[in-house]
């Protein structure tokens, strides 16, 4: 019987393994994964720019010469930020041609860069000296930046998508015959895609406008935009996600897989539009569906990577008498330290260790869900900034909140109830170390 529920366990494990497999290689989601992850060293910057502007240039300026040293800082905002929307929907274009192995893919960038402006509204409200006004020929950062950062995704995939689509159709091509050169070749060859895909979306967008007063930005923002940044922003709909994730990672498939394609996407969408907020207008700007964002699963989530395994190492440490355990320990805390685990994942190992699978999927949970609540309480302050994800544990901290030293305590915190967690744990994965060269040496 014993075998049997093995047996049947392992085959459910290996489904879901495949299942989750299947998702994480689905071309689209896998474009949107690898966009952002080119898009990233961006918003690092941009995070850094409104951590100096808005916590390091008051310490010592004032008055004027604040607002001079802001200069930099709001420069670097306006070209990161501002325009990220922009820069991802030309990234995603790039990405997903290359996914697909379609050869033409800078035609893509500015494929999806042209449609996303074609479905832009032509006017928009501004606010001159108290006066509100609609102004035609301007492109509001609402649009642009971060809040239009969803919108970018969806209508570059899917331009990006037809026109690969009718970039294939040989009718469409335009043959010039030889002795022409081949980027004048090639451009002649997309020419007409590039013009029925351009058209398709310039009446859609009209359609919109003239029959509904609408524009498709606003649709996506209202429509799909809106609930799924409500489940991302939902704490429970994040542990959830991660749950799966971390137990993905237990089976060797990287958590990316999920959380990659399902959860980073929106919850780096969150963090932008924090960093943004703060920059306009300080910590009271930031909105509380907002406090969860994609630095709280970093910086407080993955203390040492996925499932907080710095606490492992630190309680193989202190605890451990197993001479194996502590010579991977002592190889894989170097990474460790830098969030890079796994030395620890497949050395010690993780994958497959029902005693050490449990609390890597649970203590991640446990650490997101103790930081949204210390948010929403006022016990430290919101994640305002992106910081690298390689930054170790207690300074990626005080930098995400913006100085705040309370969000340190939290950390330490949180790692002593880890190692207190993994401790009983890891124990018992000793003794199954220990009774296992036993049976081998009586074998």
């Amino acid at each position: 019987m014993a075998l049997e529920a093995t047996s049947g366990s392992r085959t459910f494990l290996d489904k879901f393994a495949e299942i989750s497999g299947r998702i994480g290689s689905e071309v689209h989601l896998r474009s949107l994964r690898d966009a952002f992850a080119t898009i990233m060293p961006l918003y690092i910057l941009a995070g850094i720019a409104v951590l100096i502007n808005n916590v390091v240039f008051p310490l010592f300026l004032a008055d004027q010469a604040l607002a001079n040293a802001q200069y930099w800082g709001n420069a670097l905002t306006m070209g990161t930020l501002n325009v990220s929307a922009i820069l991802l929907a030309g990234v995603v274009g790039y990405c997903h041609a290359h996914n697909m192995c379609y050869d033409r893919d800078i035609a893509c960038v500015v494929m999806a860069i042209s449609a996303f402006f074609v479905t832009m509204p032509q006017s928009v409200e501004v606010v001159i000296d108290d006066v509100t006004g609609m102004a035609s020929g301007v492109f509001s950062t609402a649009n642009t930046g971060t809040g239009g950062l969803f919108c970018a995704i969806i209508i570059g995939l899917l331009a990006t998508t037809l026109f690969i689509r009718l970039s294939k159709v040989e009718k469409l091509k335009i043959n010039l015959g030889d002795g022409v050169p081949p980027a004048v070749a090639g451009s002649f060859n997309v020419m007409i895609p590039m013009l029925l895909t351009l058209s398709f979306f310039g009446l859609l967008s009209a359609v919109l406008f003239v029959g509904f007063n609408t524009d498709l930005a606003t649709l996506i923002k209202t429509f799909v935009q809106a609930p799924l940044q409500s489940l991302n922003s939902n704490i429970w709909g994040v542990v959830v996600i991660y749950t799966f994730a971390n137990l993905l990672f237990c089976l060797g498939i990287h958590q990316s897989a999920i959380s990659g394609v399902l959860a980073e996407p929106m919850l780096t969408i969150l963090i932008t539009d924090n960093m943004a907020a703060y920059a306009a207008g300080g910590f009271a700007a930031i909105q509380p569906d907002h406090y969860m964002n994609m630095q709280i699963v970093n910086t407080f989530g993955l203390i040492g990577g996925s499932g907080c395994t710095l606490c492992l190492l630190i309680a193989t440490f202190l605890f451990s008498k197993n001479k194996t355990s502590r010579t991977v320990a002592s190889l894989a805390l170097g990474p460790g330290i830098f969030n890079i685990n796994e030395p620890v994942i497949y050395g010690y190992p993780i994958v497959y260790n029902l005693p050490l699978m449990v609390p890597f999927v649970l203590v991640p949970d446990l650490f997101m869900i103790i930081t949204y609540f210390a948010t929403t309480a006022g016990l430290i302050n919101p994640c305002v900034v992106m910081v690298p994800w390689t930054t170790p544990v207690f300074v990626s901290g005080f930098l995400a909140t913006a100085g705040d030293f309370r969000a340190v305590i939290l950390q330490v915190i949180l790692v002593v109830l880890g190692v207190a967690i993994y401790l009983p744990f890891m124990k018992v994965h000793e003794r199954v170390q220990a009774q296992q060269a036993l049976e081998e040496e009586t074998a």
